[in-house]
């Protein structure tokens, strides 16, 4: 159940982030340069900010922490990939900034052609609608669910009150502010996830005994990265495993290493260095030095969901295993979407 203070606090945030995107839209000018850019004067630590907030949204925060809970530190993978913000930091940033580009596409419009402007549009239109837009709404919505699961507004329940508000809010401010408004209330953002998700942290440890006791209870096999799958009998650090005919090699039992340790850096260059959703936010620095700097600065917070996201999730394993947790409703997500309740 929700208390006063829960209200207090919800309060006080969204107050705080109408805000700020109220300052920021009050500043605007009526300029190109200035909507889509905010007239290129970021602060790197906006940047930055900027840049770790549009990562990591609610999908990540639920996800993180859902797979910590069944597989461990195994997606530490792919949040590893920080390293790529320092390429697009230091190769790419001095050809975007001095070409003076408002968007990727216009870049490939200008380095090629106008058909691969069209091309990666449409790409990257359908792309976040699918795969960044639709999941961030649908964990947004989970999460509303799961806080206030009486809610209701006619035939809408709390899941679809909560998915259409975030919705209606982000998309407002984003209209009306343009990228200064997304900068700046995506950098308040980023201090509520990375303070309270240390919290939770803190809290979650404090209740199970402390580290060691996490240690303990979930064992070596969630805090290995890397653990081959090997046939009974075989001892091997990397050993082939015969799946549908085929000899492939996981590690952490679900993930194949080998596609893990060359495809997706390909996919983590193109993501942090080349999909607009990311490098705008460097378009809006003032000259190379702020961009590189906001870049920088965004690899080291995307260092942080490895202990504040993934985390929890062991140690809501850890609670579950001891029975710690006993008490404490368990929510589950049904395959339609819907939750249940035990």
């Amino acid at each position: 159940m929700m208390e006063v203070i829960d209200w207090v606090m919800i309060a006080l945030y969204f107050g705080l982030l109408l805000g700020v995107a109220w300052w920021v839209i009050a500043k605007s000018k009526d300029t190109a340069d200035d909507y889509f850019l905010a007239g290129r004067n970021l602060s790197w630590w906006v940047v930055g900010a900027s840049i770790f907030a549009s990562n990591i949204g609610s999908e990540h925060l639920v996800g993180l922490a859902g797979s910590g809970t069944t597989d461990g530190v195994a997606m530490a993978h792919y949040e590893l990939h920080a390293w790529c913000l320092l390429v697009l930091g230091w190769v790419l940033v001095p050809f975007y900034m001095r070409s003076q580009v408002f968007t990727m596409p216009e870049f490939l419009e200008r380095r090629y052609s106008p058909a691969c402007r069209w091309v990666l549009s449409l790409i990257s239109l359908v792309a976040y609608v699918v795969t960044k837009i639709a999941v961030g709404i649908f964990a947004g919505g989970i999460v509303f669910s799961v806080l206030l699961p009486e809610m209701r507004l006619g035939p809408l329940d709390s899941f679809w009150i909560g998915s259409i508000l975030v919705i209606l809010l982000t998309g407002a401010y984003t209209v009306l502010g343009g990228l200064r408004a997304v900068a700046y209330t995506e950098a308040l953002q980023t201090l509520v996830l990375i303070a309270g998700s240390i919290l939770v942290t803190y809290f979650g440890l404090q209740a199970l005994g402390g580290w060691s006791e996490l240690r303990e209870i979930c064992g070596s096999e969630m805090f290995n990265l890397w653990k081959p799958l090997v046939p009974e009998g075989v001892e091997a650090t990397w050993a082939p495993v015969k799946e549908e005919g085929r000899m492939a090699w996981y590690f952490n039992d679900n993930y194949p290493w080998l596609s893990m340790l060359f495809c997706a850096p390909v996919i983590g260059l193109w993501y942090w260095c080349t999909d607009q959703y990311i490098v705008q936010r460097t378009l809006g620095a003032p000259n190379e030095t702020e961009a590189r700097r906001g870049s920088i600065f965004a690899a080291m917070l995307k260092l942080l969901p490895v202990f504040i996201f993934i985390i929890p999730g062991m140690i809501c394993f850890a609670l579950a295993k001891t029975g710690a947790s006993e008490g404490i409703q368990q929510v589950l997500i049904g395959e339609d979407g819907n939750v249940i309740r035990e």
